[in-house]
Formats: structure tokens, C-alpha cells, sequence
């Protein structure tokens, strides 16, 4: 591929995930008409789809186009027709699955506040101003990558997770998450439960270490994940960079998401270790939000955290920050057009569909 041209791997999974995908395709097109650039999409299974036509969740071709691509782009994966846990097949087990396969340890979840959107969020909006944040989430080791079972029957059964992490993959991410704070606000925050899990112990032993060795201007606050999740909420500006272990990080990107006002705005980035020779990344990039079924195929899913999440493709997996910077503004610019869906529209604003935002940031990236 020439340096103009790149390969995307297109993952539209279930429920709203294939409306959202085609509208982020959209903003792709959109970016090359713009910037001369040239885009090969290749489509692949994943999550519940895969089960019914392949009867995996991730099938190896999959794995082979997401390897061979220079970034994969996500939509979402499950819903109730494969919603049975004691199912040996699952859609979240590819999700899981890819990220293991490329490597991918460290997950970004930007969150920032539009101040047309102040009134979206359940919080008060003078909580909510100045508010930009970026939680970085282990993604490949913790509890949900360790051994996992049950022993004994009936009222003797028992079933156990362990939670497992090495010096090796807490350095890694809180190398990676100190380089992003060094370029924002030098604020670093690591959240565990040292004083109860070992786990959490070895956590804040090893991120002291490396900040003070390799971060010596970099701010170190630890925090326990209980007052991190009170103090989102409490004082949610204070924040800068986050950084945290596997099953905590998802719990807390998650309550981050309603700063903004709806889990439809907020992008995240998978990312593995530096290109050889570049600051590029290896990526998969989705929306946060989940399959939502019961709104597939209505026209009513906010396509913008896939549009942002494209964003961040072209800035991490692509080097493309001018074009990353052109999409964002470009959503910017339709939220204060008041070119929303409902989930983020004000009392008696007109409504607008999946495919009439997206075509709105089209039009705003290439005119």
C-alpha cells in the first residue's frame, strides 16, 4: 500500500452496529475526497452473526483481515438472541478474542463535554464544565482473561475467576498511559483496591516505579476505584488521565459516559504496541455504546461515537491528525447545528436520523 493508501477492516458486528459502521464509512470516503487519501475496506464477522454463520464467534479469516489491515473499525457485537451466559459460544468472546489476537492492551475512552449538550448529562452543568478526560484501561490481562471454572454440585457448587497481572503488563500501559498525560495536562491518576486485592498491591508498586523512573514530570495520584467512581461524579473536572486495570476501567468508562450525556458520543480507541519505526499504532476502534437491539433498523442510533472513533483511527493507527482534527470539528459543528438524535436532542428539537447526522458530518468535512 502507498502512503496515501490504507487498509481498513470493517467489523459491523450486531444490532445497531452495521447503521453505525456504514455511516463511519461515510466519514472515511468523505476524508479521502478531502485529502487525496485512498481507503481498502474489507468487511469481516464478528459477535453473533459470526456464531449463526460460522459457529464462532471469531472466525480465522477475521483474524487474518484484522492482522493485515493498518486499522480495524468496529461496530458492536451481541443482543438477546445470544444473550444465554451458560452458552459455550458467546459474541463477546470474539470481541475478547481480537483484542488478544493484535495485541491490543491499552484502551483509550476520551471524554470531553460539548457545552450545547450540558443539559443531556443527569449531572449538574456546573459540575460538568472544563471537564476533559482521558481513561486509559488495561485490556488483555485481569480477571477476564484468567483461569475460570466451576467445582462440586448443587448446594456444594462453586464457581471462581482469578485475577492475574505481571509487573511486565502493568508497565506497558502505564508507560503508554503516562505518554499520553505528558501530553495533555501532566496529571496522571491510578485507580486500584490495594487495600484489599494483591493484584491492586503489584499495581501501585509498579506505576510509582515507572513514574517516578521514566516520568519524573508527571503528577502521580492513586486512588481507590470506589472514591474514583464517587469522585467522577463529585468532581469530574479534576481528572486528566486515568489509568486502570481491566474490569475496573470498564466499570468506570462506563459511568464517565453519562458526563457526556449519552453512551452514543463517546469514542474508543484498542491499541497495541508502536509501529517499528513510527509512532502509528496498531488499532481497533468502536463506539462505547452497545448493540442496543432494540433499536436496530429504526434510523434512531447516534452515530457520532463511531464518527469519532474513526477520528481517532486516523490519528492513532493512520498519523492523519489534520484529518483527524477535520472530523472532529465537523461533529462539533452538527451538534451546534442541533443536527442530533434523540438520545442527545433538546425538548422540542427536531429529531434527526442515523443517516441524516451522518450525512451532515460528511458535508461538513468536505465543504
Amino acid at each position: 500500500m502507498s502512503e496515501s493508501s490504507y487498509q481498513i477492516t470493517l467489523l459491523p458486528g450486531d444490532g445497531i452496529g452495521p447503521e453505525v459502521v456504514a455511516e463511519g464509512v461515510k466519514v472515511l470516503k468523505a476524508v479521502g475526497q478531502r485529502f487525496g487519501l485512498s481507503f481498502e475496506l474489507r468487511e469481516a464477522l464478528l459477535g453473533g452473526i459470526a456464531i449463526d454463520t460460522t459457529g464462532t464467534a471469531l472466525p480465522d479469516e477475521t483474524v487474518r483481515l484484522c492482522q493485515e489491515a493498518d486499522a480495524v473499525l468496529l461496530g458492536a457485537v451481541g443482543g438477546p438472541k445470544w444473550d444465554d451466559p451458560q452458552a459455550k459460544v458467546r459474541p463477546e468472546q470474539g470481541l475478547l478474542g481480537i483484542r488478544k489476537a493484535l495485541g491490543l492492551y491499552a484502551n483509550l475512552r476520551p471524554v470531553t463535554i460539548h457545552p450545547k449538550l450540558l443539559g443531556a448529562s443527569p449531572l449538574k452543568a456546573e459540575r460538568l464544565q472544563g471537564v476533559d478526560l482521558l481513561v486509559v484501561r488495561e485490556l488483555t490481562g485481569g480477571i477476564y482473561f484468567g483461569e475460570k471454572g466451576r467445582t462440586g454440585t448443587g448446594a456444594d457448587e462453586s464457581a471462581f475467576d482469578v485475577c492475574t497481572y505481571s509487573v511486565a503488563e502493568i508497565e506497558r500501559v502505564v508507560r503508554a498511559a503516562g505518554e499520553w498525560a505528558r501530553g495533555r495536562r501532566r496529571k496522571l491518576t491510578s485507580v486500584d483496591k490495594a487495600n484489599v486485592l494483591e493484584t491492586s498491591r503489584l499495581w501501585r508498586s509498579t506505576t510509582a516505579q515507572v513514574i517516578r523512573d521514566e516520568f519524573p514530570d508527571i503528577t502521580l495520584e492513586t486512588m481507590l476505584v470506589d472514591a474514583c467512581a464517587m469522585h467522577l461524579l463529585r468532581r469530574p473536572a479534576d481528572f486528566d488521565v486515568i489509568v486502570t486495570e481491566n474490569m475496573f476501567g470498564d466499570i468506570l468508562t462506563d459511568e464517565a459516559s453519562m458526563l457526556a450525556g449519552s453512551m452514543g458520543l463517546l469514542p474508543s480507541a484498542s491499541l497495541g504496541a508502536s509501529t517499528p519505526g513510527r509512532s502509528t499504532r496498531m488499532g481497533l476502534y468502536e463506539p462505547i455504546h452497545g448493540s442496543a437491539p432494540d433499536i436496530a433498523g429504526r434510523g434512531l442510533a447516534n452515530p457520532l461515537a463511531t464518527i469519532l472513533s474513526v477520528a481517532l483511527l486516523l490519528r492513532y493507527s493512520l498519523g492523519l491528525d489534520e484529518a483527524a482534527q477535520v472530523v472532529e470539528r465537523a461533529v462539533e459543528q452538527v451538534i451546534e447545528a442541533g443536527t442530533v438524535t434523540a438520545d442527545i436532542a433538546d425538548p422540542g428539537e427536531q429529531v434527526c436520523s442515523t443517516i441524516e447526522v451522518g450525512d451532515a458530518v460528511t458535508e461538513a468535512i468536505v465543504s
